[in-house]
């Protein structure tokens, strides 16, 4: 009787990279913070294959879901090469919601998507409760994502993240509103930075101007360039939803992300109109100038590449503007009146003044 060979290979799914325990840890680590996002409509819970909301627990009677999904694009770079992580889930967030909040929607729940070549629970774990924070800012139930170890696609420490938000809006409160007309007012809401558009132009610029990221940011020296340029994107819904229940005088709104000014405000404009800025009444934080000085960026390309100052654009009926900016800085925010529309001939947006950059 001979002795029966030894198996030639004794393979398990972490020899290959993946580590399922490390994934049930992310998730021991998340369910406090997703508790923390529970809203009427949504338990907050998970563990299960699918996330469930309940609309008329929200109150609604006769809603129309928005849907929108984004990222955080190479702005996870900085994250990734500062080890700075817990700022880059409220972007994730914000780049939904906002998106969401244009069109008169309430975000009602949100999930996320985490892709990495190896999973580390803690980081992960620090980057879902920027996500929860997000929510809570967003008023929006973390209700469910998922997590996807993938060795061979992604670099050992690389990360990426993909967000999608839900949304409700009573059918006849849908933005942009049909009464758009000429000679209403364009009100501006102050960006926090950046956001999270323009980081691959933005990390070209660092490189140019020399300085490491641990170094003290030229425009604001109290912070490191890392963790300045990391300033989470503005959420902006409950300022807004404040401001459309309470005065009735909003009448569409444009989210200033990828395009700027140029590309996104036509967007939600009839096409024989057009949005008319006086770049002279833009405040614009320090950030942007430094960009601009150091990449030698034309204006032009500033106002359709960054938000320069302004995250948001409110399209405002003429005589709610005071109504719609009180409750507005009532709320938090920094109010600009940037213009008005007009009739169009040509380009969608059309700039008088100057940037002060």
């Amino acid at each position: 009787m001979t002795d029966k060979p030894a198996a030639r290979n004794s393979l398990s799914y972490a020899d290959a990279g993946v580590d399922i325990d490390a994934g049930n840890r992310l998730v021991d680590l998340i369910k406090p913070l997703v508790k923390a996002t529970r809203r009427p409509g949504a338990d907050a819970e998970i563990g299960g294959f699918g996330g469930v909301f309940d609309p008329r627990a929200a109150g609604y009677t006769d809603p129309l879901l928005v849907a929108a999904n984004d990222g955080v694009g190479t702005k996870l770079k900085v994250a990734i090469d500062t080890g700075i992580h817990d700022t880059v889930g409220i972007d994730l967030v914000a780049m939904c919601v906002n998106d969401l909040v244009v069109q008169g929607a309430e975000p009602l729940f949100f999930l996320d998507y985490f892709a990495t070549g190896k999973l580390e629970p803690v980081e992960a774990a620090t980057v879902v409760a920027g996500i929860a924070e997000g929510c809570r800012q967003a008023g929006a139930a973390l209700i469910g994502g998922e997590t996807a170890e993938m060795p061979g696609l992604y670099k050992a420490g690389d990360y990426d993240l993909a967000g999608f938000a839900v949304g409700a809006v009573e059918r006849t409160g849908l933005l942009p509103r049909a009464d758009i007309a000429e000679g209403d007012v364009l009100l501006g809401l102050a960006s926090s930075g950046v956001h999270s558009n323009g980081f691959s132009l933005v990390r070209r610029i660092v490189e140019i101007s020399g300085l490491a990221f641990e170094a003290p940011a030229p425009f604001a020296p109290e912070l490191s360039l890392g963790r300045a340029l990391l300033a989470p994107t503005r959420i902006y819904v409950k300022p807004m939803l404040a401001a459309i229940r309470e005065t009735g005088g909003v009448k569409a709104m444009a989210h200033i992300t990828g395009g700027g000014f140029i590309d996104n405000i036509p967007r939600v404009l009839p096409d024989h109109l057009a949005a008319a800025i006086d770049l002279d009444a833009v405040i614009v934080p320090p950030v942007f100038g430094w960009l601009a000085r150091t990449g030698g960026v034309e204006t032009r390309e500033m106002l359709r590449t960054f938000n320069c100052g302004v995250g948001m654009i409110v399209v405002v009926a003429p005589d709610a503007v005071d109504a719609v900016s009180s409750v507005l800085a009532e709320q938090g925010e920094s109010v600009m009146r940037l213009g008005s529309l007009t009739a169009r001939d040509g380009e969608g947006v059309v700039f008088s003044g100057t940037l002060a950059l």
